[in-house]
């Protein structure tokens, strides 16, 4: 089992910034599999930044150069700093991680709302 608890969304203006984290416990597969991924109304739900199998980052096109992923072992925490926010980042974000069970585990959402 793994757990996972998203906090720090809000709402903000366009091009403010926020930090999420992810609080994570429980049996991880491994660090490299956690990541950020979010739901806007209508949409499914995307990635936005997750760390790889070897340790690096990938990022959605549509959050380069503003968003980075990042995390602390020791805390076992994983954050997102959102820079330059825009309205099109609204959305719920979630936290996922595989268990060793091999199954995906999803926290339960921090609403981010960017808007004037």
């Amino acid at each position: 089992q793994v757990q996972l608890v998203e906090s720090g969304g809000g709402l903000v203006q366009p091009g403010g910034s926020l930090r999420l984290s992810c609080a994570a416990s429980g049996s991880i597969f491994s660090r490299n599999t956690m990541g950020w991924y979010r739901k806007a109304p209508g949409k499914q739900r995307e990635l936005v930044a997750a760390f790889t199998s070897g340790g690096s980052t990938n990022y959605a096109d549509s959050v380069k150069g503003r968003f980075t992923i990042s995390r602390d072992n020791a805390k076992n925490v994983v954050y997102l700093q959102m820079n330059s926010l825009k309205t099109e980042d609204t959305a719920v974000y979630y936290c996922k991680a595989r268990g060793r069970d091999g199954y995906d585990y999803w926290g339960r959402g921090t609403q981010v709302t960017v808007s004037s």
